[in-house]
């Protein structure tokens, strides 16, 4: 009896070492939000193939650069995803650590930081989203000029460009449009002045399912999203690039400073740079950072190449820097 005791005890003992050893296979994210660029498909195939658990975090960008900011002391995220601007600023606020992932010579240089400290994992390009069937018989709107039109009242929405990344592209893309630029944000604050008159929703989180509704019927947001929303939601969904031009830009990943789990952060990293995680994101309708993931299927799903030439690349260190004085000034003039 005594040794069946023993036995128990022990079988006990390891079956509680595992458990415990199981819940340690967990990375956490901040700003890996299911309903954004299909980072549900992408958790889902982490936790397959690395046995890694990546609860889903529905912050935005500048949400999570503030939580970092706030827990630096005693981080709580092991790793974070962030719009390119955000990505340069963690680095400059010492909020996270290098890491050079696999396939890490496969990244344009212009697209990592060259310690390691971010990397991109995809681009989006921003652009105008419309449910077409909400706008009940009006014209799709082919410019950012378009959107100034009173037949537009109440339909057009964009995230609050002071505070979520996609929301700051859409200024930096309608800036420079209208012939501003990274120095001077007039021509972006004058519009959004302007568009007040049509008493745009402006949210602070990805709002795709309002979107889809037709509850906000044109939106300001990524080509992923809308293309996402035509084949996967068969949603009558038409993604514009503006006539006036606009901006492509990347999204990146980075290793938290002093992570909790580390080692898991790491390998959660690497898959994502993995030719699986690549091709997940092109599957998602955006263009991964390593174009070889990119399939035929997949490119075909994106407008031709000739509406794509109105999309253009900015300097992405200084679109950082000039990104609290925009927030700061849309902040007191707009809102």
């Amino acid at each position: 009896m005594f040794l069946k005791r023993v036995i128990q005890t022990a079988a006990g003992a390891l079956l509680l070492s595992a458990s415990v050893a199981a819940s340690a296979q967990t990375a956490i994210c901040y700003n890996c939000p299911p309903e954004w660029a299909d980072w549900a498909a992408q958790i889902k195939a982490i936790k397959d193939k690395t046995g890694i658990t990546v609860p889903p975090d529905n912050k935005n960008s500048g949400q999570a650069l503030a939580q970092l900011t706030a827990e630096k002391a005693s981080p709580v995220a092991d790793f974070t995803y962030l719009g390119v601007s955000f990505g340069i600023e963690a680095r400059n606020k010492d909020l996270v650590a290098p890491y050079k992932p696999a396939n890490w010579n496969d990244i344009p240089n212009g697209l990592k930081d060259p310690d390691g400290y971010w990397f991109t994992i995809h681009s989006g390009t921003m652009g105008i989203m419309v449910n077409v069937d909400a706008l009940k018989g009006k014209p799709v709107p082919k410019s950012w000029a378009d959107l100034q039109k009173p037949e537009y009242k109440g339909l057009i929405g964009y995230l609050d460009p002071a505070s979520a990344f996609v929301g700051y592209v859409g200024a930096v893309a309608i800036n420079q449009a209208l012939g501003g630029t990274l120095d001077d944000f007039s021509p972006a604050i004058g519009y959004f002045k302007n568009l007040q008159k049509n008493q745009p929703i402006v949210p602070k989180q990805t709002s795709y399912a309002r979107l889809i509704s037709g509850e906000i019927p044109i939106l300001l947001g990524y080509d992923f999203d809308a293309y996402r929303a035509k084949y996967k939601d068969h949603a009558n969904v038409a993604f514009v690039i503006p006539t006036e031009g606009t901006v492509t830009v990347p999204y990146v990943v980075s290793l938290v400073k002093n992570a909790p789990h580390q080692a898991e952060a790491k390998k959660v990293l690497d898959f994502l740079l993995s030719d699986q995680g690549q091709a997940i994101w092109a599957n998602a309708y955006l263009r991964p950072v390593r174009a070889a993931a990119m399939s035929k299927e997949a490119e075909s799903r994106f407008l031709p190449a000739a509406e794509y030439a109105r999309a253009k690349s900015v300097d992405y260190g200084k679109m950082a820097e000039a990104q609290r004085k925009f927030g700061e000034r849309y902040l007191a003039e707009v809102r």
